[in-house]
């Protein structure tokens, strides 16, 4: 019992650093969280500082402000299979999707297989980012059409009339990001020391 004591004390006792992390990694003062948290100023302080211990009607809050997942916060030990364990889903007319992230309320990442298919203008709430992997894509957005190759990138507000495919009789692989609306594509890239600085 002494072993699984001092595990449970290591990962309690690592959760108040993660708090905090995810709150200063967010821009937050603690005054912010407990605003829309609904949790006290000295209770998160107490947490943070790992001198309150974390119980669940203290963590689920926490963990949905944050948009994460509760395992995550937790962090619970690894299993000692380091492998990522990916469930391809398998789509009508030939095409995959595999998720690769969990993240409730955040962006989700797939990977996606597309085999042909009858193009149909859909629109909805969120943001995607599509990246080609192997193969092309046919994107029509409003009243146009592009194609993208390998290596190239689209973003787009899904409330915009949209279809995306396979650009002929073949399948594309893409990574496909899907977001709420108004989260934005930030690119933070340090030009090569050779390079003339950006106006």
């Amino acid at each position: 019992m002494g072993d699984v004591d001092v595990e449970l004390e290591q990962i309690l006792g690592g959760i108040g650093p993660r708090l905090r992390a995810l709150r200063l990694d967010r821009g937050l003062t603690l005054e912010a969280l407990a605003a829309t948290s609904g949790i006290s100023v000295s209770t998160l302080s107490r947490l943070e500082a790992g001198k309150r211990r974390p119980t669940l009607d203290l963590l689920i809050p926490l963990a949905r402000e944050h948009r994460i997942a509760l395992d995550h916060l937790v962090a619970a030990p690894a299993s000692g299979d380091p492998r990522v364990h990916l469930e391809p889903l398998r789509k009508a007319r030939g095409s995959t999707l595999v998720p690769l992230t969990q993240y409730p309320g955040r962006v989700q990442v797939f990977k996606q297989v597309l085999a042909p298919r009858e193009p149909k203008l859909v629109t909805h709430d969120g943001y995607e980012w599509l990246y080609v992997l192997a193969g092309e894509l046919r994107l029509m957005l409003g009243g146009d059409e592009f194609i993208l190759r390998p290596g190239e990138l689209t973003e787009f507000d899904t409330a915009e009339p949209h279809w995306f495919g396979p650009a002929d009789t073949g399948t594309v692989e893409i990574l496909h990001l899907f977001g709420p609306r108004g989260d934005q594509a930030v690119v933070r890239a340090r030009p090569s020391s050779g390079a003339p600085p950006t106006p």
